[in-house]
């Protein structure tokens, strides 16, 4: 009955009011004990006898200890309905915590999915995930509202929460890598730009490359870890021998030593995106090692080629792409142009640059 009110749910409250109830219920038959027993001191005292020897209580102490318990039980009346007035209204604080978290976790979950989609030419993709990032920029507001709901939470002590399972430290991390994630992807997107246009990778090639890891990024993450990496090269045509577990792997340890030095376990998409670059533009060591190939193909080794060539030595994507880019071929003796020629020379210039 004197013990501190202190609870930590709307159920706990209740059911020690619901104690309380019990109790008080069995004051009317406690009552009618009190007055029998008040009823005999009053009978016992009528004979003018001494002191009972059979107890140490009197009726005066037992009087005060009635009218002392009845007080304890006003007060504890009061203290109950006060802890059930807190108990709601931290209920509430906690589903308004929870609204708000459930809610900003559902979207970094879509907005996570939606960034790592990546449908479009990559122009497309680089715009769409710009909208996406400037929308992350600007939901900072909305973490700023569940921190405040958190410290109020913390302040007033209340350390569960049976409405969600998400915490304030948890959405910060998941903002904050979703932030990170939108700025890599922005990174290598603008990669793959570059390497379309100066290295001539294929759009074709680099959608491959993203959609393979889109697929064995199950979480949408941004980053495979090694497993994953691993099953991700051999979709793509790599061949790398099945070994039992702790067997040296060689061939896959030679590729870890280029995507990942550091063998922080995982793979970035960025990482990944260069690492297939890489791949497919190999064999380009040089502008001149490209001069030196287009002169091949053409017929007495000039500085010009043309289209007819291009077609005959090089497949129809890579002559189309190289057609679309090469400027007319100029004679630089006479300044005149000459029919169907393409400068190989500046278009190479202009790779390397």
């Amino acid at each position: 009955m004197t013990d501190p009110v202190r609870c930590n749910s709307i159920e706990e409250i209740r059911s020690l009011r619901e104690a309380h109830a019990q109790f008080q219920a069995s004051l009317a038959s406690a009552n009618a004990d009190f007055e029998s027993l008040a009823q005999l001191d009053k009978q016992i005292k009528s004979f003018n006898v001494g002191p009972n020897p059979y107890t140490w209580f009197t009726m005066e102490a037992l009087a005060d200890t009635w009218k002392n318990l009845q007080s304890i039980i006003k007060q504890r009346d009061s203290e109950l309905a006060q802890e059930e007035v807190r108990q709601e209204e931290n209920d509430k604080l906690r589903k308004e915590f929870a609204k708000h978290a459930n809610a900003f976790y559902q979207w970094l979950t879509e907005t996570r999915a939606q960034m790592m989609e990546g449908s479009g030419t990559l122009e497309e993709q680089l715009a769409a995930v710009g909208i996406k990032a400037h929308e992350v920029a600007g939901r900072a507001s909305d973490l700023r509202k569940i921190e405040d709901l958190g410290a109020i939470l913390e302040e007033k002590l209340i350390l569960d929460n049976r409405y969600t399972e998400h915490s304030t430290v948890g959405l910060a991390q998941q903002w904050d890598q979703l932030n990170q994630l939108g700025m890599r992807i922005r990174h290598n997107l603008e990669q793959q730009i570059q390497a379309r246009n100066q290295s001539g990778v294929s759009e074709d090639a680099l959608k491959e490359f993203s959609m393979m890891f889109r697929h064995f990024d199950k979480d949408k993450t941004g980053k495979l870890d090694l497993n994953a990496f691993k099953s991700c090269l051999r979709a793509l045509g790599y061949d790398l021998p099945m070994v039992e577990e702790g067997e040296p792997e060689p061939e896959f340890e030679s590729i870890l030593n280029v995507v990942d030095p550091n063998r922080d376990g995982f793979v970035t998409l960025q990482e990944y995106m260069a690492f297939m670059i890489s791949k497919e533009t190999e064999n380009v060591q040089s502008s001149e090692e490209i001069e030196n190939a287009f002169r091949a193909i053409t017929a007495q080794e000039r500085d010009y080629v043309t289209q007819e060539e291009l077609h005959s030595n090089l497949s129809k994507e890579m002559a189309d792409y190289c057609i679309a880019r090469m400027k007319p071929y100029e004679d630089p003796r006479t300044g005149q142009g000459i029919t169907g020629a393409l400068d190989y020379m500046e278009f190479t210039r202009t790779l390397f640059s």
